[in-house]
């Protein structure tokens, strides 16, 4: 596929995907926002794409949030559409049923966090610097951003960092759980590379169902929760990946999965 704001490369099962409007510092206007759409959806089909890493061009930013020149144009009608098309982006991130690793490269603020945040793992920069800084332009997060902040890292920490719109270093981040994993900025693709290669060599059904298993988790009550997790429990063992796996380390070797 080509694009006019993303850049899609493949390294084998692992697909990487760059918004690409660095001049702007990768800011999400509607275009690119409809461009990832295509794109995620593309990614979830192609059954030769195991993992997806999503980071920005250039060295300064990742995503450094929403197109203000959109956003100052808004009427309410208007806000409420373009919030719930960055919602339904995030949420086709979020429910890929494929890991998606943030490469965070540099500013990860607003609507760059929230996309973040939908992604299954974070990695950042030791340079980076993420925050929702809505507050300070007289609006709120409109991705769903102030509810995945929350899970994420807590009620407190979350109004904290919502209410006063500061930009947090990658360390902070790492301690307040926003992070997964802090790297020198030289080596953040190289590591995130790295760790799709060990998910993309896993069983991509069990994978695919852990996703499932904890988001929607996430979202109901914990009885309801147990009952889920049993049914895709037994949905996997079902599965000739896992009889590989357990085969395979009767055996004291390597699995081969194959996603069936």
């Amino acid at each position: 596929m080509t694009f006019d704001n993303l850049l899609l490369d493949h390294d084998g099962p692992v697909a990487i995907l760059t918004v690409n409007r660095p001049a702007v510092l990768n800011a999400l206007d509607t275009p690119t926002t409809d461009e990832l759409r295509h794109a995620i959806i593309h990614l979830k089909q192609d059954a030769s794409v195991r993992v997806v890493i999503i980071t920005g061009s250039g060295e300064k930013a990742f995503i450094a949030g929403a197109d203000i020149n959109e956003l100052a144009a808004l009427r309410p009608t208007q806000g409420k559409e373009h919030a719930q098309r960055g919602q339904h982006v995030l949420d086709l991130i979020e429910n890929m049923g494929k890991p998606v690793i943030a490469a965070i490269n540099g500013f990860c603020l607003g609507g760059g966090c929230e996309l973040a945040m939908a992604c299954t793992l974070r990695i950042a920069a030791d340079t980076a610097r993420l925050g929702q800084p809505e507050i300070n332009l007289g609006i709120i997060p409109g991705y769903a951003g102030a509810l995945r902040l929350a899970r994420l890292v807590g009620k407190g920490v979350a109004l904290d960092l919502l209410l006063t719109g500061r930009q947090i270093k990658a360390d902070e981040a790492l301690a307040i759980g926003l992070v997964n994993r802090v790297v020198p900025g030289a080596e953040l693709m190289t590591v995130a590379k790295t760790l799709a290669a060990e998910l993309a060599a896993k069983a991509p059904i069990a994978i695919q169902y852990i996703i499932e298993d904890v988001n929607r988790g996430l979202e109901t009550s914990f009885d309801k929760a147990q009952v889920h997790e049993a049914t895709l429990f037994g949905l996997v063992a079902s599965t000739h990946d896992m009889r590989e796996g357990t085969r395979a380390f009767l055996e004291k070797r390597k699995p081969q999965f194959k996603g069936e």
